[in-house]
């Protein structure tokens, strides 16, 4: 049976989610918005976006929870023995380029999303990821 620590996986998720407002706020914010093409206003309330911050925390406590399963899967792996953090940023690595990737490149292929916001995207979320699975893998 696979032993997941769940309070592990919240605390990836709670990483993600704060690394996540980093580069979209105060670390690359004034990129983020130019190449999303976001004009604030002034008139932002921050209570207008709890609903959206709650889904995305559930969102990133269930990537956490699959990246768990696969670094639990993978922890006796012979290709995988170098310690845990390697396997870690690893089995992150391979599901931000396996998965993550690809699904979301179909929003440049075929939604017209543009590229650069694209690839900033995935930048931000190759970053998250390998977050997510050091600290899941070294807890």
């Amino acid at each position: 049976m696979i032993s997941i620590n769940f309070l592990t996986v919240f605390i990836a998720a709670l990483a993600a989610f704060i690394i996540g407002f980093l580069l979209h706020g105060p670390i690359l914010g004034k990129v983020w918005m130019k190449l999303a093409n976001v004009h604030p206003t002034g008139k932002e309330k921050f209570s207008d976006m709890i609903g959206q911050m709650i889904w995305n925390l559930v969102a990133n406590i269930v990537t956490a929870a699959a990246l768990a399963v696969f670094i639990a899967l993978t922890a006796n792996s012979p290709f995988l023995s170098s310690g845990a953090l390697v396997r870690g940023l690893t089995i992150s690595f391979i599901v931000w380029i396996g998965f993550n990737l690809p699904t979301t490149s179909i929003e440049v292929i075929w939604m017209g999303r543009k590229f650069n916001l694209w690839l900033f995207e995935a930048g931000c979320s190759l970053i998250v990821m390998l977050a997510m699975g050091a600290i899941i893998a070294c807890w």
